[in-house]
């Protein structure tokens, strides 16, 4: 008896090799729609599914393989003699293949602004059927889902036989990637549906709703019941923080944001490590989207060792490796602008185990990539708008490209669409994602607490201080003056230890204190934190407020002298 193939992709990568080769091997091909078109052009003698079933498609297509003769020839078992018996009672033939691959549903909602009409038309339901049954069934029927395996299951057919064990352990492959294929497309439509039934969500483009209003609102719906982690693999790693442990690095599916949207120029491979601190760069870099200057963040171990901003690259670079020159060997540095010859001779100086920034121009690569190990990767962005960005005039004459950096590093801050997982030894912790304190946007919320205001000066370094802190591990103190870091002190069990961390940092780059400001994740516990500002010569402070002891805090800065503004927001990053 004729072999059958039944072919209904969506993503026709490959599909017309396929559809070929297995017809070259004497089987009959059966297919629908779009794929049978695609096949018939080829060249390809193609039985419609319509041919078989005795039966049209209907309602655009949402019905065309959900019928007995489709699905009996599916999951009749070979080696029963009933189920055979009554595939011929029907007038019904084996179907022994079967290449399916599902309605793009993640990759349609992944734009943005997707209404659940619109969505909803993306859910298959023939497709997970088919495979479904076949994957059952793959004993005796093949099933394709990726079109990377075409090439194995081709050889397969030409060279296997059934009774061969490499072909039997292939099959078993096959089947459990169609569950987890399966399961990971229908954890995709749970989360998006759970995510439109939360306050303030929207219908979308064409779902006819609107927008939640503070009348009427739902409570707030609990976490899940369950969490299911989409993912699937960018590349495997060489090894995790340490030798001995394995590593992987995953993306969402059908999206490439964050580090999946990075672009390696030159050098080894990244590792683990290095995607840590890339992730805590971009991050820490964030609130300078918006920035009318140049910024240049420098990180060790996720955190900021030094951060300045400057009218060029190399300002701001030389600026920010000032704060702790030593502690700079071996980082990962980030820039929101494209790096040009000037600033890629100051960095070459510098032992640097990465480099991310828009772009690099051709001479500034042509310096960098005499060192054979860096790393140099570029990230891109999309071209729309985003919320809230300047409207100052620097930003409508500012270039596509620096929109584009904008674009993506506002979003490395925020975000917007996606939790913050983190595991823990037994499980997973989950959260909303921080937004970050954009340096030029103007801040809401912030409280002069203090008889004496800041002075147009101070305010500007207290607007640069908030959003520098940002990426610096809890508990965290930071000391900057003119757009730069002075002093960072950071991941201490103690705030006072981590200002004395700072104020001694700052020393021992021969930065001098008076005159700065000073920025702190938290609010300070004691006053004893104030008193030892004031010392060091620090004239403004900015924290988010909220302890018990607040108005003796804030007495203290009095007593100094010293400008507070309590911004009610807290930049914890443990």
């Amino acid at each position: 008896m004729k072999r059958r193939a039944l072919l209904s992709v969506s993503d026709k990568t490959g599909i017309e090799d396929f559809a070929k080769a297995l017809a070259e091997a004497g089987w009959e091909i059966l297919s629908t729609g779009g794929t049978a078109r695609a096949i018939r052009e080829a060249g390809i003698e193609v039985t419609d599914v319509a041919q078989v079933t005795g039966h049209p498609e209907m309602m655009d297509g949402r019905v065309k393989t959900l019928h007995p003769a489709i699905h009996a020839p599916l999951l009749a078992r070979r080696a029963h003699a009933e189920d055979m018996a009554a595939l011929s009672e029907h007038g019904y033939a084996p179907i022994d293949l079967v290449a399916v691959n599902l309605y793009p549903f993640r990759e349609t909602v992944a734009r943005g602004d997707v209404g659940v009409g619109e969505a909803m038309g993306k859910v298959d339901i023939g497709g997970p059927t088919m495979i479904r049954a076949a994957a059952k069934s793959h004993v005796d029927v093949w099933v394709v889902v990726d079109p990377a395996d075409y090439g194995r299951v081709l050889k397969a057919i030409t060279d296997g036989g059934d009774a061969d064990a490499s072909e039997a352990h292939l099959r078993r492959e096959l089947a459990a990637k169609v569950f987890g294929h399966v399961s990971e497309y229908d954890g995709a439509i749970g989360r998006f549906l759970e995510e439109q039934n939360t306050p303030g969500a929207s219908e979308g483009s064409d779902g006819g709703g609107q927008d939640r209003g503070s009348e009427g609102e739902d409570p707030e719906p609990p976490p899940p019941a369950t969490l299911s982690l989409d993912l699937e693999l960018v590349q495997g790693l060489r090894y995790g923080e340490n030798p001995g442990q394995k590593a992987a690095f995953y993306r969402w599916p059908g999206r490439k944001d964050g580090l999946a949207r990075l672009e390696q120029l030159h050098g080894k491979d990244l590792s683990y490590n290095n995607l840590l601190d890339l992730d805590g760069a971009l991050l820490s870099l964030s609130p300078f989207a918006y920035s009318p200057k140049a910024a240049v963040c420098i990180v060790k171990h996720t955190t900021p060792c030094g951060l300045a901003i400057g009218d060029s690259v190399e300002a701001a670079y030389e600026r920010a490796l000032a704060t702790d020159g030593m502690s700079a060997f071996g980082s990962v540095i980030s820039v929101n602008r494209r790096i040009d010859e000037a600033a890629a001779e100051a960095m070459a100086k510098l032992f640097i185990e990465c480099v991310v920034a828009p772009g690099f121009d051709e001479s500034a690569l042509e310096i960098l990539t005499r060192k054979k190990n860096v790393r140099l990767l570029a990230y891109g962005g999309i071209d729309e708008t985003v919320e809230g960005e300047p409207k100052e005039s620097w930003w409508a004459d500012a270039p596509d490209e620096v929109r584009r950096s904008a674009r993506f590093l506002a979003e490395h801050g925020r975000r917007p669409d996606a939790r913050v997982v983190r595991s823990v030894y037994g499980g997973m912790l989950v959260q909303d994602p921080p937004p970050p304190p954009f340096y030029g946007l103007d801040p809401e919320g912030w409280n002069v607490a203090t008889s004496r205001v800041p002075d147009e000066r101070e305010w500007d370094d207290l607007r640069f201080s908030w959003a520098a802190v940002f990426g610096v591990k809890s508990n965290a103190i930071l000391f900057a003056r003119d757009g730069s870091t002075l002093g960072i002190g950071a991941g201490q069990m103690s705030r006072v230890d981590a200002s004395r961390i700072a104020v001694r940092k700052a020393a021992d780059a021969g930065l001098e204190l008076e005159g700065a400001v000073l920025a702190s994740d938290a609010f300070f516990p004691f006053r004893d934190g104030i008193d030892a500002a004031a010392e060091a010569g620090v004239r403004a402070i900015i924290q988010p407020g909220g302890s018990v002891r607040d108005l003796e805090v804030i007495e203290a800065a009095n007593d100094h002298g010293m400008a507070m503004v309590l911004t009610g927001q807290r930049l914890f990053r443990h």
